[in-house]
């Protein structure tokens, strides 16, 4: 049976294929195995006290031993946001980009990690042998500078990982996807294409960065107040735009949150960004300049909670306020999953006086990834023997992989592969083997527990520290707090000490309550996570134990 044949070379599909988010596979060829990438996904409303998912390799680990090597192809945390978590389990280096390792450094500092020598810098055209593979770093255009795809050279042939890319005619940076030597690699001979599928259902091409040029000179020119563009904080090129109409229009720019100022710091420190003398200003010099000469570039664009925006939406940063006549800009796309949250976001900005801008009117934001002709350009000038649709759901693949056959005439065969699942090369054929097991890890910031499902996962967090259900109870117009609040607890133990803290966590929510504006108080998912972070701050520091904290609003 053709699944169990052994294979010279084989791709282990370990996260992001059949999802958005937590990209990551493995390459093994003879005795070598080596991952490329290492990303998260972030968490459903639902995961409660989950602040990251990343792929659960302990079953590759089991069956291949040691990792010889991460390739990393971009700095986005879909990518990069795991390598702290998987750091043990790889025996070499790590090669990245200069961005992108200088990014992965700042987190793997964080975590208490010691990176010695093991972060191993390459610029594009360059190889490294890791075994008896080599990889060859392929310049292409992207969001965030210094991506690359990966052109992996081993003994049944070339396999090439597209990582994420568009062709972008007029890139920000001047460095466009490297169509010479995709064109190169593709008259050499190509056994396997691994693609991004992210906007395989998007017809025609994906725009360009400057795109998005004319209706944020419009906007600078038009604002009567402040300036507010929400963006990711690894979104370099669009920062960078903006940094050159701030300068052409005269204002000044703030960048408020931890995540966007320590990206650029990074960003402007390795030559990557731009920020003319003079530009900048402090969060706390916001309110002493005119409104119109004021431009914040924020995070918070997918409405979480305590983002620098969604405080400053309810009147809860300690330094900036939006106000009537101000203007706030979401320029990045959303994620599934956060709409509900955006949009509760955009309600609260207008309450102010604000004038919202997204991409459904004016065309404020550009994708990073390639459209369905882009795709085909891929596949035209790389001219692989297979197909292997990534990043993206499974229904983006499958669009992905009816593009290949359409196009190409039946010369790249697609195969069609979720996570776990293993896909061989023998030289003359591949196929979809047999899969290895390849869950999640949830990760609750102190500790990780590793699941099949949320079931078990919530399970053994409840066995292990118990629950707290923290109940409060708020009027329905005015949001002031009524009854209680209650405490209710199941399988955390309650001794002398714990008693008498359970005793003053009343007070704490009334506090948390009391501080609150009236807007955060009728926003329960910012209600929800600061009762979630102050309970388990709390319990965690006077009791020593971390029960899964669920705070419940009940409006009467």
């Amino acid at each position: 049976m053709e699944s169990r044949r052994s294979a010279p070379l084989e791709a282990f599909l370990l996260g992001g294929v059949g999802e958005f988010g937590m990209n990551m596979m493995a390459l093994r060829s003879d005795a070598t195995t080596f991952l490329i990438d290492a990303g998260v996904m972030f968490p459903d409303p639902d995961h409660f006290g989950v602040d990251l998912i990343i792929p659960d390799i302990e079953a590759l680990h089991a069956e291949v031993g040691r990792i010889s090597a991460l390739v990393l192809t971009h700095g986005h945390e879909d990518h990069i946001g795991a390598v702290p978590y998987v750091w043990n389990l790889i025996d070499g280096p790590v090669y990245g980009t200069p961005l992108t390792l200088a990014l992965v450094e700042r987190k793997l500092s964080a975590h208490g990690i010691d990176v010695g020598d093991r972060l191993i810098g390459v610029t594009p055209r360059s190889r490294v042998a890791i075994g008896d593979m080599e990889v060859e770093f392929v310049r292409v255009a992207h969001s965030i500078p210094d991506a690359v795809a990966l052109a992996v050279h081993t003994s049944v042939g070339t396999v090439i990982h597209t990582g994420d890319f568009k062709f972008d005619r007029h890139p920000l940076d001047d460095r466009p996807t490297d169509t010479d030597r995709l064109a190169e690699l593709g008259r050499d001979g190509v056994v396997a294409l691994f693609s991004d599928s992210t906007n395989a259902t998007q017809a025609g091409h994906t725009g360009s960065e400057l795109d998005v040029r004319p209706a944020l000179e419009e906007l600078f020119v038009s604002a009567p107040g402040r300036l507010f563009v929400a963006t990711f904080a690894s979104s370099l090129h669009r920062i960078q735009l903006l940094l050159d109409l701030v300068e052409q229009f005269g204002r000044q720019v703030a960048f408020v949150g931890l995540g966007i100022s320590r990206n650029v710091e990074i960003a402007e420190r390795l030559g990557y960004l731009r920020i003319p003398s003079g530009l900048r200003i402090g969060e706390t010099d916001i309110a002493r300049r005119p409104p119109s000469t004021v431009l914040c570039i924020v995070t918070g664009s997918q409405g979480e909670p305590l983002a620098a925006l969604s405080r400053i939406a309810v009147g809860a940063h300690r330094h900036v306020t939006v106000d009537p006549g101000d203007v706030v800009v979401f320029s990045a796309r959303q994620i599934p999953g956060n709409q509900r949250a955006i949009s509760r976001l955009m309600n609260h900005l207008v309450r102010r006086g604000a004038r919202v801008v997204d991409n459904g009117a004016t065309p404020v934001h550009v994708s990073g990834h390639g459209s369905e002709e882009e795709l085909k350009r891929m596949l035209f000038l790389v001219r692989p023997r297979y197909l292997v649709p990534i990043h993206g759901e499974y229904r983006y693949l499958a669009h992905h992989a009816e593009l290949a056959e359409r196009v190409t005439g039946g010369d790249t065969t697609p195969l069609l592969a979720e996570n776990g699942d293993r896909v061989c090369f023998d030289g003359v054929h591949g196929w979809v083997g047999e899969p290895v097991r390849a869950g999640r890890v949830l990760i609750d910031g102190t500790r990780t527990g590793e699941v099949a499902d949320e079931v078990l996962r919530d399970r053994r967090h409840m066995a292990s520290d118990g629950l707290v259900v923290a109940v409060m109870a708020l009027d329905a117009h005015t949001g002031r707090m009524e009854d209680g609040p209650t405490v209710i607890t199941r399988g955390f133990v309650v001794d002398d000490r714990t008693e008498s803290l359970l005793e003053t966590v009343p007070d704490l929510l009334r506090a948390i309550a009391r501080e609150a504006t009236t807007e955060e108080r009728a926003d329960h998912g910012v209600m929800s996570e600061r009762m979630r972070v102050e309970l388990q701050r709390i319990l965690r520091k006077r009791s020593g134990r971390r029960p899964m904290v669920l705070p419940v609003i009940m409006e009467i």
